[in-house]
């Protein structure tokens, strides 16, 4: 796998859109949305685009993820098995890129197990919550809101973005694509 510059610079575009996006949910939301038991992290719809654009955006993703969780530090795990989610979800959504939306569901799932499984670790579950093993909610949780950011938000972001009168003149510039709506 070679990288020229395009590829590197939209790997940086793609590192600095999820990190820029998870400072300003931050800021105009507040923390519990972006790192809590019950988060919806909007920069996740990014992923979806790994159909479109490939390995910049996987790895840009993932290189966001590991610095909006190293900055907003709650813990190692969070540090490590972030980022292994983001890239493990990426690359899923890349394989399955013929089946764009089967894709975006596919590849949300393991956002919601890796970093539900260890979540629950930084954060006392709600008195609601105690019917079900706590690990057991938070996954559901999680799973739940990356469902909505990359199959709902990111495929609805993917398709709007696919459409030849948008992707046509950024290939002309040299943009590459892997997959085209078809």
């Amino acid at each position: 796998m070679r990288f020229d510059s395009r590829d590197l610079t939209l790997m940086a575009v793609f590192t600095a859109l999820y990190a820029v996006i998870n400072v300003l949910q931050m800021i105009s939301i507040g923390n519990p949305t972006v790192y809590g038991p019950v988060q919806l992290r909007v920069a996740d719809c990014l992923i979806a685009l790994a159909t479109l654009l490939g390995w910049p955006v996987i790895v840009g993703v993932t290189v966001g993820c590991f610095l909006t969780n190293a900055y907003y530090f709650i813990g190692f795990q969070d540090v490590v098995f972030g980022p292994i989610a983001n890239l493990v979800a990426a690359s899923i959504v890349f394989m399955f890129r013929k089946y764009r939306f089967t894709a975006c569901v596919v590849g949300a799932l393991p956002i919601g197990f890796i970093v539900g499984g260890y979540l629950w670790l930084f954060f006392p579950p709600p008195e609601v919550l105690n019917i079900l093993p706590v690990w057991v909610a938070m996954i559901g949780s999680i799973t739940i809101s990356s469902l909505i950011a990359v199959a709902v938000i990111g495929y609805l972001l993917l398709s709007v973005l696919s459409r030849p009168s948008i992707i046509e003149p950024l290939k002309s510039k040299g943009l590459k694509v892997v997959a085209e709506n078809k």
